[in-house]
């Protein structure tokens, strides 16, 4: 049990070090660079204890890879439809970094790209270590000087993210951890059941685009609300591109479940907490072979990410609601927990 501090090499001129976090029940280890999540150990049915988290052995990887692996992602997670948005009565464009027309995870050079303030880190035991980023005035070219404080906590046997942050500006806000989740450590996550405790969902466009109806998942590949192996309706050909869609889990703030994961060989379940509105279910389908831990490769369909947020494009669609637009001097305050237990 306790905490550890090791260097972890440098990047753009900057320390990262890797912070691990062991409260005798989860043993968590993080990075200042993009605040990612590296690696989590949780025990399975039988008490072995295996890292759920695809990521990378090392700071090379993390920065060069594509798949925001672990990372912390701002200023606005998911897509903004034609990389733009009005605000104020002023249209403001940002990065058109996907497929060279919509913008996606803030841009060219997002949080999960930058060397994050290590903050303080606390022992005891519930560890914590909380990464601080100050985003100036139009980087990326979104307007208002953001200070984002996230901590990442260990209560029992939940990893807890907590964010915090203001702006300065009037602008728009959103952010959400993309790890990548593997509960049985190996293979791909298609044999994994899921349940998400949303009834509807934002149907998208070719490029993944809500499209601006909120539909019901009833009798659609979308649905999970009872429990189904997530690679069923991709089997099937109901849905053969698998899945990278957001879930409506209300229209206001406040905690709720929102989607439960298992494996039926490690016996391992994971039950996700939000007071975020949204949830983004993507399963890897665009994860590029690369290097990954251990010697290991990664590969389409690896890990599973269930990324709390506010709904895709929400700038550009006003019946999505909460507004993710903040006031100058609001404050954004969000917390997601994901508790592992077996079954």
């Amino acid at each position: 049990m306790g905490t550890a501090k090791n260097a972890w090499g440098s990047h753009d001129g900057k320390d990262c070090f890797l912070i691990t976090l062991d409260n005798g029940k989860l043993t968590a280890s993080f990075t200042n660079y993009g605040g990612a999540a590296v690696s989590l150990t949780v025990p399975d049915k039988y008490g072995s204890k295996t890292d759920v988290l695809l990521g990378y052995d090392d700071l090379d990887g993390y920065v060069n890879g594509k798949s925001c692996q672990g990372a912390l992602i701002g200023r606005y997670a998911n897509r903004i439809g034609g990389a733009k948005f009005t605000l104020g009565g002023k249209e403001i464009k940002v990065a058109a970094n996907d497929n060279g027309v919509n913008h996606l995870h803030g841009g060219n050079i997002g949080f999960d790209k930058k060397v994050w303030e290590i903050k303080e880190i606390k022992d005891g035991e519930e560890p914590s270590v909380t990464f601080s980023y100050t985003s100036p005035d139009g980087e990326e070219n979104y307007p208002g000087t953001v200070q984002l404080d996230v901590t990442y906590t260990l209560k029992g046997n939940a990893l807890e993210i907590a964010y915090n942050a203001v702006s300065d500006k009037d602008t728009v806000m959103n952010f959400t951890n993309h790890s990548y989740f593997n509960l049985a450590g190996k293979g791909d996550i298609l044999k994994h059941t899921a349940r998400i405790f949303a009834e509807q969902y934002t149907p998208v466009d070719e490029l993944l685009i809500p499209t601006g109806e909120i539909a019901d998942v009833k009798g659609t590949p979308f649905d999970f609300t009872e429990e189904k192996r997530i690679g069923e309706d991709i089997d099937s050909g109901a849905l053969p591109g698998g899945y990278d869609h957001n879930y409506v889990l209300g229209t206001s703030f406040g905690t709720r479940k929102a989607a439960e994961i298992y494996d039926p060989v490690s016996g391992r379940l994971m039950t996700v907490y939000t007071d975020m509105p949204a949830i983004q279910f993507y399963i890897g389908g665009g994860i590029t072979e690369e290097p990954g831990k251990k010697g290991t490769k990664l590969f389409k369909n690896a890990g599973l990410c269930l990324e709390s947020q506010f709904c895709p494009d929400t700038p550009n669609k006003p019946d999505f609601k909460p507004s993710c637009v903040y006031k100058a001097g609001e404050k954004y305050t969000s917390v997601t927990s994901y508790i592992f237990s077996v079954k």
